[in-house]
């Protein structure tokens, strides 16, 4: 059904006559007449009976007249809430974040409400390869992982490389190095992150490269707790420079991982075949933004 046809329909019904629906439509008394025939063709039955003193709707007319104005008003929502949606006026984001990266996105989520109060931003957490499974599913739109990501259908956009250090007890004989070359790893009792942790993934894979099976003490699903672990003298952790920020170390063992210069590498995800909301847009420029902040360089923007 012709929206156009059904809008001509509706206004002359409105004013029961052809030329005062022309004129508020801006168009000649023959368009509104032709485009109503061809409703009236395509519906199968006459919509209106004309006479000389005007128009008014036959049964079948009334009843296209009655739901046309439903259609139109729900024509006109949709132009509004379309409206509203690409100027972000209104909206649902669904974001994936780690916990290991959630300190850095403090900022980000507080700028994002501040520019966007009116967008129902949803914040979900679980571990680096939860939060790629997540958004490769389509359960959300965006998220933060550590790369590399581990499917390929996902477009990855990285904007933070921080560097590892090994956290052991303020008694360790190594206190006082500022860093550790990552084959000395082999030598010391690690207290690990859970193996569905990124960071877990890329150290295995450093391992292997390296040629040693590493001596686990224990694994944790978290961080704070191989510190604390750490600081008893029960091993040694590996963890990444923001999350070491937050810590008093002044009792502690502390050396920077070096030989390689292992980095922890922060992206966004989304995914490669599906459209990207504004909203997520919007998401990903103030990240940029504010790491931009921090650092002084941004990422690559996001292809239309």
């Amino acid at each position: 059904m012709d929206i156009r046809a059904l809008r001509y329909f509706v206004e002359t019904v409105r004013r029961a006559s052809f030329t005062q629906a022309a004129e508020a439509l801006y168009v000649t008394q023959s368009t509104i007449s032709k485009m109503v025939r061809q409703l009236e063709d395509e519906i199968g039955a006459p919509l209106l009976i004309r006479e000389a003193r005007g128009v008014h709707t036959t049964d079948v007319g009334q009843i296209v007249y009655e739901r046309g104005q439903e259609i139109l008003a729900g024509m006109r929502r949709i132009a509004l809430e379309v409206q509203e949606t690409t100027g972000l006026v209104r909206g649902t984001l669904t974001v994936g974040i780690p916990p290991m990266v959630n300190l850095l996105f403090t900022p980000v989520v507080q700028r994002f409400r501040e520019r966007y109060p009116a967008i129902d931003l949803q914040l979900r957490e679980a571990t680096g390869q939860g939060v790629e499974r997540l958004v490769a599913s389509g359960e959300l739109e965006v998220g933060a992982t550590i790369l590399p990501a581990d499917h390929p259908e996902l477009v990855t956009q990285a904007f933070g490389d921080y560097p590892l250090w090994v956290v052991g007890p303020g008694r360790s004989p190594l206190r006082g190095r500022k860093t550790l070359p990552f084959a000395q790893l082999a030598e010391l009792p690690l207290l690990m992150l859970d193996e569905d942790f990124a960071l877990t993934r890329r150290l295995r894979q450093a391992f292997r490269s390296a040629g040693f099976t590493p001596k686990v003490a224990t694994h944790s699903a978290h961080w704070d707790f191989l510190v604390s672990m750490a600081s008893a003298g029960l091993g040694y952790a590996v963890l990444p420079d923001p999350l070491i920020k937050r810590l008093k170390t002044a009792d502690m063992c502390l050396m920077r991982l070096v030989k390689p210069d292992l980095k922890w590498q922060v992206g966004h995800i989304w995914p490669r075949e599906r459209y990207i909301s504004h909203a997520a847009r919007a998401w990903l420029e103030v990240c940029d933004e504010v790491m931009n902040d921090r650092s002084g360089t941004g990422a690559e923007p996001i292809s239309s």
